[in-house]
């Protein structure tokens, strides 16, 4: 099978494994050669594992110093008669693989992760691989949409400001064009939604099932992601349905945080910088802000990736540090280079002065169009995307890895 990157609108139809494998090849060797965790966990349950974030966390803790075994639970589509399978699905492959190769325990475990049988099944997990208990959880989902297990209903994320109608430019990775779109108030019920999909709720349901299983270790902490922005998005996404389900997020740190201190850990919300993942191409506003960004802040040297922001994370906040830095709302703030005035008043600039004739030559097009392409295993010159690649062949290997 010949594979070729396939895009409707802002979403991959299709993933390279083989691709896969290098995007995680590429951040082992970034880690191997940054500054080292020294005071890491060593048994790490990551809920969402299997890219962005969640992904480069586990990445940096198993490889980057702190040699941590990982149990992984995320819910990606392997290769069947409707398609290839996600990127997801074969990032959760290819790091096992390397993991186990440099000795260390990696479970992926497929699963919903709001669902109650996910829970019971990691905290089974931990008793057999963990010897019972966690140092670290870390909470990095990101779901358009959360099934109620009580009722069998669903709660659907909306994406839409509060109050007021917004005006937001998005890009169709599709076929490179600048689309404006006009976004009406969310309702009531979306902003409740919202919150229930991508607040704190699960967050904590998740600790609680841990905490009652016994399962948490002494000086356990927890950490969840999440983003703020700058005042240029705040219409959109800090004073709408997605900052008002971060806020959440970030209140549920402190009761959390109450909760772990009973181990002598605690519960953090890490404010992280904007990136170009899977979700943040469907916002919005976004991935015009993003491609004045990375033109800036590459320009500053100060561009940071999803693997680069979770090294950072761990030896300079989490780790190795004798308290970790907060700010006074008691979030650690990963989004610092960021928001720096200087690099915000050239972003500004880049964004108001960009359209849909100029936007390629102001902005970072070529950057956010390649992470995304590689996002899904595409845009690596080491892989021959002309070569055939054997699916079953392939899983087999793999299988044979894991026995």
């Amino acid at each position: 099978m010949i594979i070729k990157p396939e895009i409707s609108g802002v979403v991959a139809r299709t993933a390279h494994p083989l691709g896969c494998e290098q995007a995680i090849l590429q951040q082992i060797e970034y880690v191997k050669n940054a500054r080292p965790i020294n005071k890491g966990p060593k048994r790490v349950l990551i809920i969402g594992a299997s890219s962005g974030y969640g992904l480069a966390a586990r990445i940096a803790l198993t490889f980057g110093g702190a040699d941590a075994d990982t149990i992984g639970v995320s819910f990606e589509k392997g290769p069947s008669d409707k398609g290839i399978g996600s990127a997801g699905f074969y990032n959760n492959l290819y790091f096992k693989k390397h993991a186990e190769q440099a000795g260390r325990i990696a479970i992926n475990i497929q699963a919903d992760a709001f669902s109650p049988a996910a829970k019971e099944e990691v905290i089974e997990a931990v008793e057999t691989y963990f010897e019972g208990e966690v140092d670290l959880i870390i909470y990095s989902v990101a779901s358009g949409f959360r099934p109620d297990y009580a009722t069998g209903e669903r709660w659907y994320s909306a994406i839409k400001p509060i109050g007021e109608t917004v005006e937001g430019a998005y890009i169709s990775l599709e076929d490179d064009k600048w689309l404006q779109s006009i976004i009406e108030p969310a309702s009531d019920a979306e902003i409740e939604a919202t919150l229930k999909v991508m607040g704190g709720e699960d967050w904590e349901a998740w600790v609680d099932a841990l905490i009652n299983s016994e399962s948490i270790a002494e000086n356990c902490q927890t950490v969840a992601f999440s983003y703020i922005g700058p005042e240029l998005t705040h219409a959109l996404y800090l004073d709408g349905t997605l900052g008002r389900a971060k806020v959440d997020l970030h209140q549920t740190s402190h009761s959390l945080n109450l909760k772990m201190a009973n181990f002598n850990g605690g519960a953090y919300a890490a404010v992280c910088k904007a990136l170009v993942t899977k979700a943040s191409v469907f916002i919005p506003g976004i991935t015009p802000y993003i491609m004045a960004l990375y033109q800036v802040m590459k320009q500053q040297g100060t561009h940071e990736n999803c693997i680069e922001q979770m090294q950072r994370l761990f030896t300079t906040k989490l780790y190795d540090v004798a308290k970790v830095p907060v700010d006074g709302e008691r979030l650690v703030r990963m989004d610092d280079l960021e928001l720096n005035q200087d690099t915000q008043a050239k972003v500004s600039q880049l964004v108001n002065a960009m359209n849909a004739t100029n936007f390629t030559e102001l902005g970072d097009y070529r950057g956010l169009k390649q992470e995304f392409l590689q996002l899904n295993g595409f845009g690596f010159a080491s892989i021959d995307y002309n070569a055939d690649v054997n699916i079953d062949q392939l899983l087999r290997e793999l299988e044979q890895l894991d026995d």
